[in-house]
């Protein structure tokens, strides 16, 4: 908050608007309170957007309009971006977007956010300014509590829902907050009317903590998390294998997201589809969740690398680790396994199709029924055959 980057900003924000036109608002206050690292930087202006672009530009720095109708600017400082909003308030809300009106009553703008451990600012000499009264008290013991009604705050915002869970899951202490509960389990319905994409980005923020387990039993217990994952769950492997990352120190949260659903990679295929997550995330949804029962504490290390080469080392340690969760067993013996997969490097086949045409083979399907034969036969071998030996062989087969 004190680099030169961040200076910059604020000094062409108040060469425009006056020593106290911006403050940092939000993560990076709440974050700096309670001594987390701080990801983002945020501020918050009293300037209009085209104010806060005019002043960015006369300091020779990159404005971009990221959502100018919402009052927010971002600031290309130094390569780094800073998100610029006007204050605003209200003026109609659906559930999922809003219609705003600028403001420059910083209450107005703090009433409108979404929790009180949020709605915080701060100047660059480090006075903080809670306007709630609650903010600082709340992020300090960590209570994630509305600002204002909680029924309001939702109807205003169905993904708030999903973000309360999410910051329970990172900031969370104690027992949560019971009027907020209460709002979330009335309303739990309205997050299906959410876009995909914004629940998936919020259940895989949640996901990604280092303790999710109790956030996503109080999903459960609202119903909420049946909304956003409807069908059977495995929520026993989930809460087991938070605990097995936890000792590796490897939290995951596509992989936790995997652990919760069914062994079936249709379903998986599905899950993904529902929530818009990539191509790339619903491939290793469905290569995780394929049934790997071989993968178990005395399997031998011939055959861990055998299934190394077969799924590639990502989609083999997400199964060790889905199986270490789902049946138990002794830690020393799956970190073993693991260990394979870490360890150990896939070779390449030592010949190739046109090895096999020079070896004899017609063109086509022959090609590839003896390059398979030759492959069942170098991994049953470990993989020690060279390239000279591969080649007796494959002469073999094709004769």
């Amino acid at each position: 908050m004190t680099a030169p980057a961040t200076t910059a900003v604020l000094d062409a924000l108040e060469a425009a608007g006056g020593p106290d036109c911006a403050r940092f608002v939000g993560g990076c206050v709440r974050n700096a309170l309670i001594g987390r690292p701080i990801a983002d930087i945020d501020v918050a202006t009293t300037l209009t957007p085209e104010a806060v672009i005019r002043a960015l530009r006369a300091a020779r720095l990159r404005a971009v309009p990221t959502g100018v109708e919402h009052g927010t600017v971002t600031a290309i400082s130094q390569h780094q971006p800073f998100e610029v909003t006007t204050l605003r308030r209200d003026v109609a809300t659906d559930g999922r977007r809003a219609v705003v009106a600028f403001t420059t009553d910083w209450r107005e703008d703090a009433e409108r956010r979404d929790f009180t451990l949020n709605s915080l600012y701060a100047l660059r000499d480090g006075s903080v300014f809670d306007p709630t009264g609650h903010g600082v008290a709340d992020a300090q013991a960590g209570r994630i509590v509305f600002v204002g009604d909680p029924e309001q705050r939702l109807r205003e915002d169905h993904l708030r829902s999903l973000r309360f869970f999410r910051f329970l899951a990172w900031y969370g202490r104690g027992e949560p907050d019971a009027a907020a509960v209460a709002a979330i389990t009335a309303l739990k319905d309205q997050v299906a009317n959410l876009a995909a994409e914004r629940i998936s980005a919020e259940l895989l923020k949640m996901l990604a903590a280092e303790e999710p387990r109790p956030a996503v039993r109080l999903m459960r217990e609202t119903g909420v998390l049946q909304v956003v994952l409807p069908g059977p769950l495995n929520l026993a492997r989930f809460e087991a294998l938070v605990g097995i990352e936890t000792g590796l120190g490897e939290p995951d949260a596509l992989l936790r997201l995997a652990a919760l659903l069914p062994d079936e990679p249709a379903q998986a295929v599905g899950a993904a589809a529902r929530l818009r997550l990539s191509n790339a995330q619903r491939d290793r949804l469905a290569a995780a969740l394929a049934p790997a029962r071989e993968l178990a504490p005395g399997i031998a290390p011939q055959a861990a690398r055998a299934l190394v080469y077969r799924l590639g080392v990502q989609a083999f340690r997400d199964r060790v680790k889905l199986n270490w969760a789902g049946v138990g067993g002794d830690a020393a013996d799956w970190r073993g396994i693991l260990g394979v997969g870490a360890a150990w490097t896939s070779p390449q086949l030592p010949v190739n199709g046109a090895d096999a045409v020079a070896a004899g083979a017609t063109r086509g399907p022959k090609v590839g029924e003896a390059l398979r034969a030759l492959e069942a036969w170098w991994i049953a071998g470990d993989f020690t055959a060279d390239r000279a030996a591969a080649l007796a062989k494959l002469k073999e087969l094709i004769g």
